[in-house]
């Protein structure tokens, strides 16, 4: 059983040196993925590495009081943490492409010795667009929480477009500086750029550590490296964090308002003691569990999802206008490419690789480990219980209300009203008072008429 006690799979053996039969605190020898050395690893025999529990524990310790207003604004932190790895990253690659051997690397990265077939494979393709989900924060409400504190009237095109090129600009840049020192290492050990380079997380924490090892004043290309992977996780964090805090802010003013310090402490900690099955000998499992299954496909259903819900449900004519409340009027040719993104090529994409992958699905291992079937199982429910919640409120909702099937169905696919700008001096002809109210009293005048007739009838 891989996750109950990985230590005594039948790829371990125990190290009897000097130790006791008993003794609590011995050593599993391992031949397995978390190898510190060429070819094996070490594990505590506690079912709890407290190494890797100290480190979430400080995590939280950092980012709860980043968070919280009573010290400094969250916004001054993201100011350090988003910028500081550009900094390392850029460090990295003048020193990474000065090394002998660069150049294999960065041909292996975008050059001859890419290995493009893999571009016929679904799995690139899924992990191409979640990856791309995740860092944009489509699809599990960071960008709408992050985008809710703009002005009314800010040009959400130009941040659209300048977020997305950064974020994929980012990305290329990081690939040079990773395979540039790839390929040093490989030239190091006179071996295929493909042998260094690991998928997944070994690339972040097994190959690329291994390569700055072997540079001069390793020390300080370490501690540079995995400072700026934990200010990458302090982002991630403050944007998944907010999400949560936003959420219960925005439902309940009148409870956490005037706590939101103690709610984003809660938060922390609810997150925390959720992490702790991953930190445990088996957690690298569980890891790739959850990523392989609800942060790929409940991403790919949820924006999918998204996108049939504002264009075909809400309507893209509508949202057309709210934008053109925000932004002024635009042409029709200005809004061309952008209904054809809405209602067309973004949904057949997302279907395409949602229906490949699903046609060519092979269940995850992690080094040559196989899952049995209940954790494959697991996985799925996973999904499962993410996704559930919408069908089962678009049910309930459909029962509250009152009238025939397709009644309740048109009035839950039309806007409430309630909906409109929040402040009146946005709200503009479209939602004005004056007209939400007439419009109220309509349809209070067709409940009536309604009720008139089907007693005279009765």
């Amino acid at each position: 059983n891989i996750f109950a006690d990985i230590g005594t799979s039948k790829n371990c053996y125990r190290s009897n040196k000097n130790l006791s039969s008993n003794d609590h605190n011995c050593l599993w020898q391992c031949k397995c993925s978390w190898r510190f050395s060429e070819s094996r690893c070490f594990y505590i025999s506690h079912p709890l590495m407290m190494y890797l529990n100290k480190t979430r524990l400080g995590h939280v310790v950092v980012k709860a009081p980043s968070l919280s207003p009573l010290c400094v604004s969250p916004m001054e932190v993201v100011y350090f943490t988003a910028t500081f790895p550009y900094l390392v990253i850029l460090i990295l690659l003048i020193r990474g492409v000065t090394l002998e051997g660069a150049k294999d690397g960065i041909e292996f990265y975008i050059g001859t010795q890419s290995n493009l077939t893999k571009l016929t494979e679904a799995q690139v393709w899924k992990d191409a667009a979640t990856q791309t989900f995740y860092s944009l924060s489509i699809g599990w409400g960071g960008l709408m929480t992050l985008a809710s504190y703009n002005n009314f009237h800010n040009n959400v095109f130009k941040d659209s477009f300048v977020v997305t090129l950064t974020n994929a600009g980012t990305s290329v840049l990081a690939g040079f500086a990773i395979f540039s020192i790839l390929g040093h290492m490989a030239h190091v050990y006179k071996m295929p750029v493909g042998e260094v380079v690991k998928e997944g997380f070994g690339l972040a924490f097994i190959a690329y550590p291994g390569a700055l090892s072997k540079l001069p004043i390793s020390p300080l290309w370490s501690i540079l490296f995995f400072f700026m992977l934990l200010t990458v996780g302090l982002d991630s964090q403050f944007a998944g964090i907010e999400v949560l805090t936003t959420c219960l802010l925005d439902a309940f003013p009148k409870t956490f308002k005037t706590k939101r310090a103690l709610l984003t402490i809660t938060t922390g900690s609810i997150l925390y003691l959720l992490g702790l099955p991953c930190v445990t000998r088996a957690g690298i499992y569980w890891v790739t569990l959850i990523d392989q299954f609800v942060a790929s496909w409940v991403l790919l259903f949820l924006v999918l999802l998204e996108i049939i819900g504002v264009s075909y449900i809400y309507g893209g004519n509508r949202f057309i206008k709210d934008i053109e409340m925000m932004l002024g009027n635009k042409s029709s040719m200005f809004w061309l490419w952008w209904r054809a993104c809405w209602f067309f090529i973004s949904p057949c994409i997302i279907l395409v690789i949602l229906g490949w992958s699903m046609a060519t699905f092979v269940p995850p291992t992690y080094e040559k480990v196989e899952y049995p079937d209940w954790g494959l199982a697991l996985g799925w429910c996973m999904v499962t219980f993410v996704l559930i919640w919408i069908p089962v409120i678009a049910v309930y909702q459909l029962i509250k209300v009152k009238g025939n099937p397709w009644k309740r169905l048109k009035s839950l696919c039309s806007p409430s009203e309630d909906w409109h700008p929040y402040l009146d001096l946005h709200r503009g002809q479209r939602y004005s008072q004056e007209r939400c109210h007439r419009k109220k009293n309509h349809k209070n005048l067709l409940e009536v008429d309604i009720n008139v007739v089907s007693s005279s009838w009765l």
